[in-house]
């Protein structure tokens, strides 16, 4: 995995601590645990977190790095029309719109 820099780039001097902690603990360190479970798992379950929270700000580009992490249309399609019966119907549509546009 890519060394992750979104953190310093969009909140570095707004909230560098915050920044810090997303970049290097939270993708540093736990993202790159790949031997517990694979960047695709790790998407997977990231995606599915997202959407049942009702977080589509975050969703697209996590979307985008679970398509780059081996996650198929299919997979994202059989994943979002799973989830729809335990996180809201509404919650689906919505995570649909946003994975159109990325697969």
């Amino acid at each position: 995995m890519k060394k992750q820099t979104a953190g310093r780039d969009n909140l570095g001097e707004f909230a560098p601590k915050f920044a810090e902690i997303n970049d290097d603990v939270l993708f540093g360190q736990v993202w790159s645990r790949e031997s517990q479970l694979s960047l695709k798992q790790r998407s997977m379950i990231t995606i599915s977190s997202l959407i049942a929270a009702g977080n589509f700000e975050q969703l697209k580009s996590h979307l985008q790095m679970g398509k780059e992490n081996g996650i198929t249309k299919d997979e994202i399609s059989e994943i979002i029309t799973h989830l729809s019966f335990y996180v809201g119907w509404p919650k689906a549509w919505s995570a649909f719109n946003v994975a159109r546009k990325i697969f």
